[in-house]
């Protein structure tokens, strides 16, 4: 739907966001509360054929007896069951072959942002996903599931 939307006050004005905006409105909303929440993102196959791929955002929240747990508010429909039930992780989307980065940030990438602020209607958004090559995943402080965290 339009308008594309990136702040969290935006997508409660609009009722409307991509993955990404909603993971903006819920870390706004869970800070609020003083919970802990960063940024997450994984790299999917737009058509679950290979290329092209897009980022995907969702959340992690720390809970206080279980410690950092990832959430996924985009909203489910066929095919697509996020739940919330701790500690058993359930996200929107099962990777068998893209990307899912552990990596949990305290702001969301600047390319997802700049790419939300650069389109106005969900059709240019549809053309236009940010995407990272898994090559410049570490340049952006994440790295795949499989592969061992950067050394500090």
């Amino acid at each position: 739907m339009n308008p594309v939307t990136c702040r969290a006050s935006e997508v409660l004005k609009s009722k409307t966001g991509y993955c990404y905006a909603k993971s903006h409105l819920l870390a706004a909303l869970l800070r609020a509360n003083q919970i802990p929440t960063g940024f997450c993102y994984q790299r999917l196959s737009l058509n679950d054929q290979g290329a092209p791929y897009s980022l995907h955002g969702f959340n992690a929240i720390h809970l206080p007896e279980i410690g950092w747990y990832r959430v996924d508010a985009r909203g489910n429909k066929k095919g697509v069951n996020a739940q919330f039930s701790p500690p058993q992780e359930q996200l929107a989307f099962q990777l068998p072959e893209e990307a899912d980065f552990h990596a949990i940030l305290a702001e969301p990438l600047q390319l997802i942002v700049e790419a939300l602020q650069a389109q106005t209607t969900w059709d240019a958004m549809l053309r236009n996903f940010p995407d990272l090559a898994l090559e410049a995943a570490r340049n952006y402080g994440l790295v795949t599931a499989n592969e061992s965290a950067p050394a500090s």
